[in-house]
């Protein structure tokens, strides 16, 4: 138990320092110890929720509540989860039973008041993107059109289109508010394209104005020489140039000015926009170099500096560079930290990762893999097991009997939450794949869930008929429930989910209809919540149809 404490304090530095997936990793790594720690799955949701992984933050928090149904915190969690999906009728009702355990836990109150809030005023407002003519808006806007053809982004359009309350937590990605600019009509600053905003050196209203943005000569001002103010004109020539897209011009009009005063790297950093724009990423990487190296000359404004190497590695970034392109990012977050730049490195950093994945793919070392940890199995060596076949897995991930494999490991280590996610993906990528139907049934039926084992083992028999393994399982499941009724029922009062039920006066009611008129189900059953809730309680086995 000391190990499985030293791994949940690293998971809870890690969360502490925005380190989320080395949080997730030691939790992991935890859970694996002590299944049955709700702390930990608590803590791995709140990992998963933080880097926008809601789905399996709602798994690990549906988890916590199974574990310690009369943990405020759980239902906290799970509340949190739902309404990052979206599902904010579900949310409400998380966040009302964690309220009945813990009537004041204000940080529930303050999370239920705000899901409300959001509940109503979404009813009264549209998806900006969820449009008809969404992508042809997008395709037709130079700003946007790009991105369209970028998986990554077409991943995160999707989401906001089904999930419009993510947007609070996208906002900080550029391409989120280029595209509410095209979406909206309106300009946005797009530090990812070289923006007409950005190559001006002009920030949006109501913001300060750059270092860079001088200020137009006045008489009274003789610290300006002739020369200076000359330059000033030909810079807001090169940008009247730039704005109808005349790049010859502006380019003419920028050297100029560069000419007339060499040691302000403003003229430099507008060249490398038009290169930028000209798709000339060579030129534009060397106008910034050029721009830093007279910048530190002539003690310029770190931020001018950190816009130079920004404007790198977006070049390097278009040119396909993506390592380089972090360098350069990581550059200039060390000369000027903001969340548009912190935004570009971590999109940089995961498309790296992703690229890494796919590089590392090769079905014949994953066979390799799974043959070295069938003979691990074989010698009862199960953790060095689960070590080859997870490498089969990343070798190749789409191939479901390495996780039907892993599986089993998790179950012969007692790990049965980690065997069944396995299981789960098994059968995702293959729904015909009898053994990780099987399986999935022993690992439920190991967890004490018989309802769901029953389900498993129906479809295994629905698949294989003839099926030895199912047909004991399924078996040996309707001997449980023919045998313990009270160990049934008293399984099924624990469950949140149906102490939920059971507290609706509706549905308290609807059950009294029931005994009095059997035909009265017929009609509630037209209803699919209320047949979703009798469902749940004909699993659980306090209810029966005679």
């Amino acid at each position: 138990m000391s190990q499985v404490a030293a791994l949940k304090d690293k998971g809870n530095a890690a969360l502490q320092e925005n380190k989320y997936e080395d949080a997730i990793k030691y939790y992991t790594e935890a859970i694996a110890l002590d299944t049955e720690n709700h702390v930990l799955y608590s803590n791995r949701s709140a990992a998963y929720a933080k880097s926008g992984q809601y789905e399996k933050a709602l798994e690990d928090a549906e988890r916590t509540v199974t574990l310690k149904s009369d943990w405020a915190k759980g239902y906290s969690r799970k509340g949190s989860a739902l309404a990052y999906l979206g599902r904010l009728e579900e949310s409400i009702k998380a966040y009302e039973t964690g309220l009945q355990l813990d009537p004041n836990n204000a940080q529930i109150k303050e999370s239920l008041s705000e899901v409300k809030s959001q509940k109503a005023s979404s009813a009264g407002l549209s998806n900006p993107f969820n449009t008809p003519d969404l992508f042809v808006k997008l395709r037709n806007d130079p700003r946007t059109k790009d991105y369209l053809d970028d998986p990554e982004y077409m991943k995160l359009l999707q989401e906001l289109r089904t999930n419009p309350r993510a947007m609070g937590t996208k906002l900080q990605d550029p391409r989120v508010l280029a595209t509410l600019g095209v979406l909206l009509g309106f300009n946005t600053m797009d530090t990812d394209t070289g923006s007409m905003d950005e190559a001006m050196d002009i920030d949006p209203p109501k913001r300060e104005p750059p270092p860079e943005e001088k200020p137009k000569p006045k008489e009274e001002d003789v610290s300006l020489t002739p020369e200076k103010k000359e330059a000033i004109a030909e810079k807001q020539k090169g940008n009247d140039s730039y704005k109808k897209k005349d790049f010859d011009a502006a380019l003419k009009h920028y050297n100029r000015a560069v000419e007339l005063d060499p040691t302000d790297i403003t003229y430099l950093l507008n060249i490398a926009a038009v290169y930028f724009e000209q798709k000339e990423y060579t030129k534009c990487i060397e106008q910034c170099e050029k721009a830093i190296d007279i910048g530190r000359e002539n003690r310029a404004d770190f931020k001018l500096i950190a816009k130079a190497f920004t404007r790198i590695g977006n070049a390097h970034k278009r040119m396909g560079s993506l390592k380089q392109a972090k360098v350069f990012y990581e550059k200039s977050m060390s000369e000027h930290r903001t969340p548009e730049i912190k935004t570009l490195l971590s999109d940089i950093e995961q498309r790296i990762k992703e690229e890494e994945r796919k590089a590392y793919i090769d079905p014949t070392k994953a066979e390799e893999e799974k043959e070295l940890g069938n003979q691990k199995f074989k010698d009862g060596d199960y953790a060095g097991a689960v070590r080859h076949y997870s490498e089969a897995i990343a070798r190749n991930p789409d191939d479901a009997k390495y996780y039907s494999n892993r599986a089993a490991c998790y179950t012969k280590l007692g790990a049965f939450d980690l065997g069944l996610k396995d299981c789960e993906k098994c059968v995702e990528l293959n729904p015909k794949f009898v053994k990780g139907w099987v399986r999935k049934g022993k690992i439920l039926q190991g967890m004490q869930q018989h309802t769901k084992a029953l389900k498993a083992y129906q479809t295994a028999l629905g698949l294989d008929p003839h099926n030895a393994e199912a047909s004991e399982g399924y078996r040996s499941c309707s001997v449980y429930y023919d045998s313990n009724p009270e160990e049934v029922r008293k399984r099924a009062m624990a469950d949140p989910e149906v102490q939920s039920i059971l507290r609706d006066p509706a549905m308290r009611l609807i059950l009294e209809q029931m005994q009095n008129d059997p035909k009265a189900l017929q009609d509630h059953l037209k209803n699919p919540a209320i047949a979703e809730k009798l469902q749940k309680l004909l699993e659980s086995g306090l209810v029966a149809i005679h």
